[in-house]
C-alpha cells in the first residue's frame, strides 16, 4: 500500500540510486509539463474548458476535455495527493486526443480550489496530508455518483458505451469505489501506484471492487509490494473468486512514477502503464 509516512525518504533513495536527480527533476517544472509527455499518435483534435460541478456536498473546480466532434467514452480521473494541477491536465488531454471525454477532478474542493499543492509534486508531502485525511468512504461515493452523473450529462460523452476511471495513488482506492458505486456504468478501472486497495475492513475499496461489472488495471509500484507483498495476491483471488477480469503487476518503479512531475516520475514504465491502459479502455 501507499505509505505516505516514507513518500520522501522514497524519493531521495531514488535519488540517490540515480534514477532521478533534483536537476532533472527542476528542468521537468522549469520546461512546462506539456514538453514532457510523449505526443500522441493519430491525435484527434480536442476542446478543454475549466468546469463546475455540483455535488451534495458543494461545487467542485475540474477539467474536461474531449473530442472536438462526436462523442466518445467517458472517463473520470482521480489525482494523487497534489490533485489537479498542469501533469495531470496534460494527461486527460492526451486521453483525450486519444478519444475519450475526460473529466479530471479537484477531489479536494470541499477545503480548497485547485492548485491545492502550492508547488505541485514538488510540495512536501506533510503539506497535503491533511487535504488527504479529509476524505472517506463517504465522499468518495457521493463524489463519484455526482462526477459520473455530471459526464452523463455531456453531449461529448457516448451513452451507448461504458465508461472508464483512472486513480493515481490516493486515487487508486477512490475509482476502485467509483465503479461500486455505478456499477451499471462503469466498465474499467485503472489504478497506478494505488494506496490503500487492500485494508482489513469490511469496507476495504477491494471488497467493494469485487461487487461491480469492470475490468480491473492495477498497477503496482515496485516499493509498495515490497511493504505490502501480499497485497498483489489478495486482489489476484478476490478478483478471481468475483469472475472479474483483472491485470495485476508490480512495476519497476518507485511509487509515484506515473505523472511526470513527480521526483520518480519513470518514462519507461509511465509509458507502459499507459500503454496497457488504452487496452483497457479499448474494451469499453
Amino acid at each position: 500500500m501507499c505509505d505516505l509516512d516514507h513518500f520522501e525518504e522514497d524519493s531521495q533513495e531514488y535519488e540517490a540510486r540515480g534514477l532521478v536527480t533534483r536537476k532533472r527533476f527542476g528542468a521537468i517544472l522549469g520546461a512546462g509539463i506539456a514538453a514532457v509527455l510523449p505526443q500522441t499518435a493519430n491525435a484527434v483534435a480536442v476542446v478543454e474548458a475549466e468546469v463546475t460541478v455540483t455535488t451534495p456536498d458543494g461545487t467542485a473546480d475540474c477539467y474536461f476535455v474531449h473530442p472536438a466532434s462526436g462523442s466518445a467514452p467517458g472517463v473520470l480521473i482521480w489525482p494523487d495527493i497534489f490533485g489537479l494541477r498542469p501533469a495531470l491536465r496534460q494527461m486527460g488531454r492526451r486521453l483525450a486526443e486519444g478519444g475519450y471525454s475526460v473529466l479530471v477532478v479537484n477531489p479536494f474542493y470541499r477545503t480548497k480550489k485547485s492548485p491545492t499543492a502550492e508547488n505541485g509534486a514538488a510540495t512536501p508531502i506533510q503539506q497535503v496530508i491533511p487535504l488527504a485525511q479529509t476524505l472517506n468512504e463517504t465522499t468518495h461515493m457521493t463524489d463519484a455518483k455526482a462526477f459520473i452523473g455530471w459526464l452523463d450529462q455531456q453531449a461529448s460523452v457516448a451513452k451507448n458505451r461504458k465508461m472508464g476511471t483512472q486513480g493515481y495513488c490516493m486515487g487508486g482506492p477512490i475509482a476502485f469505489r467509483t465503479a461500486a458505486a455505478m456499477p451499471d456504468r462503469v466498465g474499467a478501472v485503472a489504478s497506478f501506484h494505488g494506496g490503500g486497495l487492500v485494508r482489513d475492513a469490511a469496507n476495504s475499496p477491494h471488497l467493494q471492487a469485487s461487487k461491480t461489472k469492470a475490468e480491473f488495471l492495477v498497477a503496482v509500484a515496485q516499493n509498495d509490494d515490497e511493504r505490502a507483498p501480499k497485497d498483489k495476491e489478495v486482489l489476484k483471488e478476490t478478483f478471481a473468486q468475483a469472475k472479474l477480469s483483472a491485470e495485476i503487476e508490480v512495476y519497476p518503479a518507485a511509487h509515484g512514477w506515473c505523472p511526470p512531475d513527480t521526483r520518480v516520475y519513470s518514462e519507461p514504465q509511465a509509458e507502459k502503464a499507459w500503454s496497457r491502459l488504452l487496452v483497457l479502455y479499448g474494451k469499453l
